[in-house]
């Protein structure tokens, strides 16, 4: 049985541990908000960018230069680039664990292709460094602070890559943020750019045709999936480590209480065993 002393060592080092949690919970907190105002501010645009490269392929849907832009083709898949993005540090519950999975499954599925990864985030990283993956670029530390030139940077890597055939096909995969105690896995194909949807005509006028309004279009909307998706996967990060640290947080006030009681109870039967042997001696002495 642990003594009173070791006890009470064991309940302080949990109330620190739990001082440090409620801390990590309260940056969190702040840093969602931040990150969450982001997210919902580039939605609109984001989705507002969609339509208009619709609209614009739609209209230039019969121009035969549009076949022959470097973006739009199409080959067979036997090299893919698999955009990954993770955290840079852990203590974030299921979160990187769950895109690692993820990653591993989009491998397996697509294990006859020749697969490279490019890896936002340490953790990402780190995982398939030591496995011996083949990455071809690597970013770290862009969820502390990002700019839209980063995701710009990255998108210029990505298309020189698929413009030199070095890649058939490229993957985007990420945590997509839907609210404080929800994400969603989501991997999306952005190159090559996926036909125009259908949308209802609107009579525009262009002052330049419009498959070179579209050749100007195509390189920019693959900057903003990559800039958005940045955004989701902070955002998301930040809600992920604010709940785990708010659960351990709660899990360090039940092991407080639990190891109160237990230390409560073996001071009681040290006290019971002193008062008994007080009174044995006492009897002894008559």
């Amino acid at each position: 049985m642990p003594s009173l002393i070791d006890l009470r060592r064991r309940i302080r080092s949990v109330r620190n541990t739990q001082q440090v949690t409620k801390a990590m919970k309260m940056v969190s907190a702040a840093k969602l908000r931040r990150a969450q105002e982001r997210v919902l501010a580039a939605r609109p645009y984001a989705a507002m960018y969609r339509e208009l490269r619709a609209r614009v392929a739609a209209a230039a849907a019969g121009d035969e230069r549009l076949a022959a832009h470097p973006l739009l083709a199409r080959r067979e898949q036997r090299r893919i680039l698999l955009v990954f993005l993770t955290a840079d540090r852990g203590l974030a519950g299921a979160f990187n664990t769950n895109l690692i999975r993820a990653a591993q499954a989009f491998l397996s599925r697509h294990a006859a292709c020749e697969v490279e990864l490019l890896t936002i985030g340490r953790k990402g990283r780190d995982f398939f460094r030591k496995r011996k993956a083949r990455i071809v670029g690597e970013y770290a530390g862009l969820s502390q602070r990002f700019q839209y030139s980063d995701a710009a940077a990255i998108a210029r890597l990505i298309i020189e890559r698929f413009e030199r055939a070095e890649a058939d096909a490229v993957y985007l995969l990420y945590n997509e943020f839907k609210s404080l105690v929800a994400s969603r896995l989501t991997v999306t194909r952005l190159l090559p750019v996926e036909p125009a949807e259908q949308v209802r005509p609107v009579d525009y006028i262009y002052e330049q045709p419009p498959a070179e309004l579209l050749a100007g279009l195509l390189p920019r909307y693959v900057e903003i999936a990559i800039y958005q998706a940045l955004l989701e996967s902070v955002a998301a990060e930040h809600a992920a480590r604010m709940s785990a640290m708010d659960q351990a947080t709660n899990n360090a006030g039940e092991m407080i209480a639990r190891l109160t009681l237990f230390m409560n109870r073996v001071r009681q039967a040290s006290i019971t065993k002193e008062l008994i042997e007080v009174v044995s001696g006492a009897e002894a002495l008559q």
